[in-house]
């Protein structure tokens, strides 16, 4: 359910609650407390009731998030990535600040290279072990009475 902001502003946003939040990214209600709880998402606000609001930025987040977990980033990794692009976003950010995070983006896109490289090399090992089953399956067993 979409709610919106109360004070009516021009350009204020749409905020959700959790579920339709896991409708849009796929997750589950629990992994996005989850994540809240271990600070890689902001703490959300809450409804006079005690519901969770999420907004637009949210979403993203838990997006990027996303594409790190099948890449088997640490939790401590996901939030250095999460922050770096954080610092990036600040339009207040010092000059040395974003270099650094740019810095930590930089490194963390060489190591998914690293991981790309090695998905490569076991695709390439897999087919060729589903070749050679083939090859197998395809002989015509021995007649051992001849």
């Amino acid at each position: 359910m979409a709610v919106s902001n109360s004070d009516g502003a021009a350009g204020s946003t749409q905020r959700m609650h959790i579920g339709e939040v896991a409708e849009r990214t796929s997750l589950s209600l629990r992994t996005i407390r989850y994540y809240e709880e271990v600070g890689l998402l902001p703490v959300a606000e809450r409804t006079e009731g005690g519901f969770r609001l999420y907004n637009d930025d949210t979403i993203a987040r838990l997006l990027l998030i996303k594409q790190m977990k099948p890449l088997d980033f640490t939790l401590e990794e996901m939030g250095a990535v999460l922050r770096a692009c954080d610092q990036l976003a600040d339009p207040a950010a010092e000059v040395e600040d974003c270099a650094a995070a740019q810095d930590v983006l930089l490194a963390f896109a060489e190591r998914v290279r690293g991981k790309i490289d090695a998905l490569r090399s076991r695709i390439t090992e897999a087919r060729a072990f589903a070749e050679m089953l083939d090859e197998r399956g395809a002989q015509r067993p021995h007649d051992v009475l001849d």
